[in-house]
């Protein structure tokens, strides 16, 4: 079996400038270690908070390291500088708007503020690009509530396979 390739980037002025510890990125490496159960490597971005920057790596993780699946931290609530669904639907040709409602539904069992983040989903030829909070709670929350869909999306979009630990993260995929 081919291994996955998954980018995971990190958006964030501050932790790009080095004035603060970026603690998204490696939440989401870690939330997959656990659920994945294929091989898969990780191609981690840090990028700052700038629509361009974002959209350049998104496109570069897609057409050029063949990511299947691009998970994206920070940028996603109501301040002027969360920018990063405005980059994700600049590069996507399909928006998946279930990700986000489910997301979000989720992440509001916890904290009533929930209905502030614009989480998104989107296709970008052979991959599926998320965008998550950047607290890793929140991470955890949202990457559960949607990853039992994301094998069978990528199926369906033409990525690589991936294979979850059921005990973890079950993965649907209809019969």
């Amino acid at each position: 079996m081919n291994k996955a390739r998954i980018g995971i980037v990190t958006i964030s002025d501050r932790a790009s400038r080095g004035e603060y510890e970026d603690r998204g990125g490696p939440a989401i490496r870690d939330w997959l270690a656990n659920a994945l159960a294929s091989p898969w490597e990780a191609v981690p971005r840090l990028v700052a908070d700038e629509k361009t920057h974002i959209e350049t790596v998104l496109r570069e993780l897609s057409d050029s390291e063949a990511c299947c699946l691009i998970v994206t931290t920070g940028g996603t609530g109501p301040a002027p500088r969360d920018i990063t669904p405005e980059a994700t639907e600049a590069v996507c040709t399909k928006i998946l708007p279930g990700f986000g409602e489910r997301m979000r539904a989720a992440s509001l069992a916890s904290v009533p503020t929930a209905i502030l983040s614009r989480q998104s989903a989107g296709i970008r030829g052979k991959s599926l690009i998320i965008n998550l909070p950047g607290k890793p709670a929140a991470i955890d929350e949202c990457l559960r509530a949607v990853f039992p869909a994301v094998p069978y999306c990528i199926d369906l979009i033409g990525g690589g396979r991936l294979e979850t630990r059921a005990e973890f993260c079950a993965a649907f995929r209809p019969t």
